[in-house]
């Protein structure tokens, strides 16, 4: 069982939780993530590694109450316990810079998350780091603090313009691009439409971009094929070839269909739960 030592709430349904995880502490790194399940009637769940503490033997993880599983996991406590906790998962992407050593990180929504180790990383290394942060308003904006003690310049975007730019992550990816593509390489992590948005406009641009996948998983081990999306002429598993990958040759299209393939299963699911627990 794995313990959860804290909670904390950091916007209208998101949480933040740290977990006792003694052996996945050690050995996690940036962009890696866990599979949790909270009881033996769960469901296996992916999310991304935030932070993590070696000698303290804890992992980090931020989610969102969307669905079931989600929101039964936001009803939990300090001191509740979790069945199964598993990882590191995934492969992990040394991404140094190149000869500019300067790269942009792009994170959108809850992806601003798994955003948070990497520009912490790129900024360990020495890199010159750009953010850019967006969400559909202030109020469910997180991480701004601490993505920026990690970057040298950022920027804040927001759909409905209560802080920052009136606008989308794009447009100021654009501006910055117009202003110069001495950048080794963007990382855009966030809704799939909105890497592919980022993805497409870097592309003219000649710039590497790299992107990180939250497609279906069910064991996160490569054996289901829940993950599998169409790379360029290749089937890759997010689940062990990702989450993070170039994305020029990925097919968003494709992978945005498969998102959408057990919506009916989804939401029959959640409202069994929420009769079950009075809601």
């Amino acid at each position: 069982m794995f313990e959860i030592v804290s909670t904390e709430e950091l916007g209208p349904r998101i949480k933040r939780f740290e977990i006792k995880a003694p052996l996945v502490a050690r050995k996690i790194k940036p962009g890696q993530f866990i599979m949790l399940r909270i009881d033996d009637n769960g469901e296996r769940i992916p999310l991304t590694m935030v932070d993590h503490d070696a000698e303290a033997g804890t992992v980090t993880i931020i989610f969102e109450e969307v669905g079931k599983t989600t929101i039964q996991l936001g009803k939990l406590k300090t001191g509740d316990e979790l069945l199964d906790f598993i990882g590191p998962l995934g492969a992990y992407h040394d991404m140094t810079g190149g000869e500019h050593g300067r790269v942009i990180g792009v994170g959108g929504g809850i992806g601003n998350a798994p955003l948070l180790p990497k520009v912490s990383e790129f900024h360990e290394q020495g890199l010159e780091v750009t953010g850019i942060i967006g969400a559909r308003s202030k109020e469910i904006l997180i991480l701004e603090d601490e993505i920026k003690a990690a970057c040298d310049t950022l920027h804040i975007c927001t759909d409905d313009g209560s802080h920052g730019h009136h606008g989308f992550v794009s447009d100021v990816l654009k501006q910055l691009l117009d202003e110069s593509t001495d950048y080794d390489f963007v990382l855009a992590i966030g809704p799939p439409i909105m890497m592919k948005v980022c993805r497409d406009l870097v592309k003219p641009y000649g710039v590497p971009c790299y992107v990180s996948l939250n497609t279906i998983m069910v064991d996160g081990t490569g054996m289901c094929g829940s993950c599998r999306v169409s790379v360029g002429d290749e089937v890759k598993f997010a689940c062990v070839d990702g989450p993070e990958m170039r994305g020029e040759e990925i097919d968003f299209e494709e992978m945005m269909a498969r998102q959408r393939r057990y919506v009916d299963e989804e939401q029959c699911a959640l409202e069994r739960y929420l009769k079950e627990v009075g809601e």
